[in-house]
């Protein structure tokens, strides 16, 4: 949520960075709302005032003993009208955050301005792309004849988009989980946590998926409030919220594995074969918390931690900084990671990471305790996946492939998986 004070002060300004991201803020509307707010308030902090007067009158009446019945008819008249006027000004105010809610974080100075993917801007590369010596199989041909990825399973327990790993491949995702964790943990001082993949809509609300991409999102029916989490980031971001951490223990670094369930309701068309775009699929996902002149270095230090995984796994990928339209609502910055698939010729996102700036906590009422002032601050929230397993399965298999429809490991996850290669 922006910040309602910078608002309320600098309205053109914000507007203007947000036409940037392709939103339009309706000034007229917020002007609308401001203008009833302040009218409303300052009728009842007249009245409050004047209350405040009256009652004193009655007081002073009652020591002299004279009579306070017109003071106290008085009293009560501007206590009712005060009762009535509240109501109307509290239902003003969550018109106010319902508008506020609804408007996208300010992206930063730095990032570019474009209406699509096609504006995003390469940052840097890694790894060579590999040239075979024979035509490459796609992820479905090998896992198929290697018995290990069943999409008609996927069908008939649940239905389209849905996929059953067997024997090696699920393995190998199990393997990566650990690898990755491990790295995180022991190398990147994360502090792993367990979480629950059901949230509320506190949770939802507090990093920005609600109330905008309510489409997206897997409500349990009879559970009002419940959902499926959409993306690790939703719960473990809220471990934060209506906390208040004292400064020695910032960064905040936390690392999860959790399922992630999402109805691709903004995709139609698009992946529709394969396990690149799933309804439940997992993600090891990083976050941290940090205070606002840290946050800067956190991007760049936690974007270098899940390129880290796939430098190890040996896997040509390329860095971009999303343009202004291509974005996510919450984020202020976001790098992607995308990692080379060979049967579609091209760069694909395996990991977002994200610099959010004080937007998600500022929802979540997620503070910090500064030393100097003595005083609470917003703090800073950023996420990012460290990495998404099936696409990492994905982009292993194609490509680690050989000739003969084999898949080698590689060496810094042969002592995970068990083996130095999966073979018919």
């Amino acid at each position: 949520m922006l910040d309602l004070k910078r608002l309320k002060k600098d309205s053109k300004a914000l507007a203007n960075n947000l036409k940037k991201r392709g939103f339009s803020l309706d000034l007229q509307e917020w002007d609308k709302l401001e203008s009833k707010r302040k009218s409303l308030q300052s009728d009842t902090e007249n009245m409050q005032a004047d209350l405040n007067q009256i009652s004193k009158e009655i007081g002073i009446s009652k020591k002299e003993g004279t009579d306070s019945s017109k003071l106290e008819k008085k009293a009560s008249e501007i206590t009712s009208k005060i009762k009535s006027q509240s109501k109307i000004l509290s239902s003003i105010l969550l018109d106010i955050d319902t508008f506020a809610l609804s408007i996208p974080n300010l992206i930063d100075d730095d990032v570019p301005e474009g209406k699509d993917e096609s504006d995003n801007i390469e940052l840097r590369n890694s790894g060579k792309v590999r040239k075979f010596d024979f035509t490459p199989k796609d992820h479905l041909e090998l896992g198929s004849n290697l018995s290990g990825i069943d999409m008609e399973s996927g069908v008939k327990i649940t239905g389209s988009r849905f996929a059953v790993f067997k024997s090696d491949l699920a393995r190998l995702q199990r393997s990566l989980i650990n690898f990755m964790i491990d790295i995180h943990v022991q190398e990147h001082s994360y502090t792993e946590v367990y979480v629950p993949f059901i949230v509320n809509e506190e949770s939802l609300l507090g990093t920005g998926q609600l109330p905008k991409f309510e489409e997206d999102l897997f409500k349990i029916e009879g559970k009002e409030n419940f959902y499926l989490t959409s993306t690790a980031e939703v719960p473990v971001t809220n471990l934060f919220r209506n906390e208040v951490i004292d400064s020695k223990e910032l960064p905040k670094k936390y690392v999860c594995h959790t399922p992630c369930f999402r109805s691709e309701a903004g995709s139609y068309g698009l992946d529709t074969k394969g396990i690149m775009r799933l309804h439940q699929f997992e993600k090891v996902e990083l976050v941290q918390a940090t205070e606002s002149k840290d946050s800067d270095n956190a991007l760049e230090e936690l974007t270098g931690h899940a390129e880290e995984i796939l430098k190890r796994l040996e896997l040509p990928y390329r860095v971009v900084s999303l343009c202004s339209g291509d974005i996510g609502f919450s984020a202020a910055k976001t790098y992607d990671l995308e990692v080379w698939i060979p049967s579609q010729e091209k760069y694909r996102e395996i990991s977002s990471c994200s610099n959010f700036r004080d937007f998600q906590a500022r929802r979540m009422k997620a503070r910090w305790k500064n030393p100097s002032s003595n005083k609470t601050e917003i703090l800073n929230t950023l996420n990012g996946s460290g990495l998404a397993l099936s696409r990492t399965v994905l982009a292993l298999m194609e490509n680690f492939q050989e000739k003969d429809g084999s898949i080698s490991i590689p060496d810094s996850l042969r002592t995970y998986f068990g083996s130095s290669k999966i073979t018919l």
